[in-house]
């Protein structure tokens, strides 16, 4: 028995972006924007809605307000997020736990939707050594818990941050909540790509030196937000009918060279 889907036409998709000021969030925002989609942007500055995710009452302000805008969605870009520069605690607070909330507390308006689509934002990174207990502490929901953990961890907390988030999609994207609704969740691992959030390393020979290091990318080099960009928009269309719980890397081929050719052994 074939599945009868039925699609909004694009110009009628409301799309949520997370992080729309600036980085891959703003690239993503412009090119839905192209396409005639409507884009509820979401960020400190500059977007439909102002909340600072990294907070509790950021987050249900972000809520309250796109249920306030409309009572459904199509489609979910959780995308706003902080590299190393800000800090292990703002790094927990907003790379996962704001993501999360924003995935779970936006969800019940997907299922308003005839296509409805999320993605979140991890990192190449997930490749890098992480702190159990930071690990553990997120995927428990125990946010308090996560910051001091993290707090204490003397290794690279972004890494911590972003495989915690790959792996909560891995185990939410099968469930009855999103795939028992219908709604592809998925994530995207970004290489090096250009935007403010690694601006400061590339500026600096001996930083990009270790950032070509850490993640070689043979394929092009660094990448452009606009990379990201074109592949989160398929993602969250209705012609994304059946991937779901992936972490996609979108390297230039750092996944490839790290790992190797045997990654399900």
């Amino acid at each position: 028995m074939f599945r009868k889907i039925k699609l909004h036409p694009p110009s009628h998709r409301k799309i949520v972006v997370t992080g729309s000021a600036s980085g891959i969030g703003a690239a993503t925002t412009r090119l839905l924007q192209t396409s005639g989609i409507e884009v509820i942007g979401v960020d400190l500055r500059d977007a439909t809605v102002i909340a600072d995710l990294a907070t509790p009452d950021g987050r249900e302000t972000m809520l309250r307000s796109v249920r306030e805008i409309t009572g459904r969605i199509d489609g979910i870009v959780a995308c706003a997020g902080v590299a190393h520069a800000g800090g292990p605690e703002l790094i927990i607070r907003l790379n996962y736990f704001g993501a999360v909330a924003t995935l779970n507390g936006l969800r019940p308006l997907l299922v308003e939707s005839d296509a409805p689509r999320a993605v979140a934002i991890a990192s190449r990174a997930v490749l890098h050594p992480c702190d159990p207990a930071t690990l553990d502490a997120c995927l428990a929901g125990d946010e308090a818990a996560a910051v001091a953990a993290a707090l204490a961890y003397r290794g690279n907390v972004y890494a911590c941050s972003k495989r915690a988030l790959a792996r909560w999609v891995r185990r939410s994207a099968p469930s009855p909540e999103w795939a028992g609704a219908d709604i592809p969740l998925n994530a995207v691992a970004p290489g090096a790509i250009r935007t403010p959030m690694i601006e400061h390393m590339l500026s600096d020979p001996e930083a990009r030196r270790d950032l070509d290091r850490r993640g070689p990318m043979p394929l092009q080099g660094l990448g452009e937000p606009e990379d990201v960009a074109h592949l989160l928009v398929w993602l969250v269309s209705p012609e994304n009918t059946l991937t779901t719980g992936q972490v996609i890397f979108i390297d230039g081929g750092s996944d490839a060279v790290l790992r190797g050719d045997d990654v399900w052994g």
